[in-house]
């Protein structure tokens, strides 16, 4: 089996959709001049794993064949009239769009320029808001100067866990590998979707038996696989454009 082989053949046992050759051999040609602890099989296959979830999905060329995209029942300009469908098998799809339905526009316009500092605030405290995304945050507290080893519920790093927002509803726009674009609810929540928490451009497996209803998904904690990433461009320009938008969209309503 050859390198490309074996890497393609170490990512589809993670889930992940079976690359074409020609893009394995790109990122592999990419690393020709590094170290050679960065050139050996294990290294590689991290590399090209992490491009991959770096890399827009609905690009041409990037998979070896055409992975399972929505079912055209899903897609059709009926869609909105049947009542329940369900996938009939697991979809890889990528993020487009978040929104808090719970939030008005201007806590959401709060949130966003929290995330875009890079940092949110709960009461007169300070949350930095970790690069990891998954909840955990830095608090930094006007009465402890920040750090201090008192504050009830924090680490000796200085880190405390933020309550989840459990009575949160969001709306997800989601893309599959074909372009298709579709409306995805939480059913029952789901801690991993949040504003700042879920990247634009993350990946995602829907799992076959998702219900569909009026041409909506409804998600709930076992019917999605994250597999982690962002494209880092179109998360930028999201929150630039989202925020520009809600700003209008806030003021227009005083």
């Amino acid at each position: 089996m050859n390198q490309s082989m074996q890497i393609r053949s170490a990512l589809t046992g993670e889930q992940l959709p079976s690359l074409s050759t020609a893009w394995i051999q790109s990122v592999v040609a990419s690393q020709s001049s590094a170290p050679p602890s960065a050139r050996t099989l294990p290294a590689l296959v991290a590399t090209t794993k992490a491009q991959l979830l770096g890399s827009d999905w609905a690009a041409p060329g990037l998979f070896d064949g055409s992975p399972p995209g929505f079912p055209q029942q899903l897609l059709s300009s009926s869609a909105g009239s049947v009542q329940e469908t369900r996938l009939p098998q697991d979809i890889i799809v990528q993020v487009l769009d978040i929104e808090n339905l719970s939030q008005s526009r201007w806590q959401q316009v709060q949130a966003l320029e929290a995330i875009e500092r890079g940092e949110q605030k709960r009461g007169r405290e300070i949350i930095r808001v970790t690069a990891d995304g998954d909840g955990g945050e830095e608090t930094d507290s006007p009465s402890t100067g920040g750090g201090g080893t008192g504050a009830p519920g924090r680490g000796a790093a200085g880190r405390t866990q933020a309550p989840p927002d459990t009575n949160a509803t969001h709306r997800l726009v989601l893309q599959d590998v074909s372009g298709n674009k579709v409306f995805a609810v939480e059913l029952v929540r789901i801690h991993r979707i949040g504003i700042g928490r879920l990247r634009i451009g993350e990946k995602l497996v829907l799992k076959a038996g998702t219900v569909a209803a009026r041409g909506t998904l409804l998600l709930d904690p076992t019917s999605v696989k994250f597999l982690g990433g962002q494209i880092e461009a179109m998360n930028s320009a999201w929150l630039k454009g989202r925020l520009q938008r809600l700003r209008e969209a806030a003021q227009a309503e005083q």
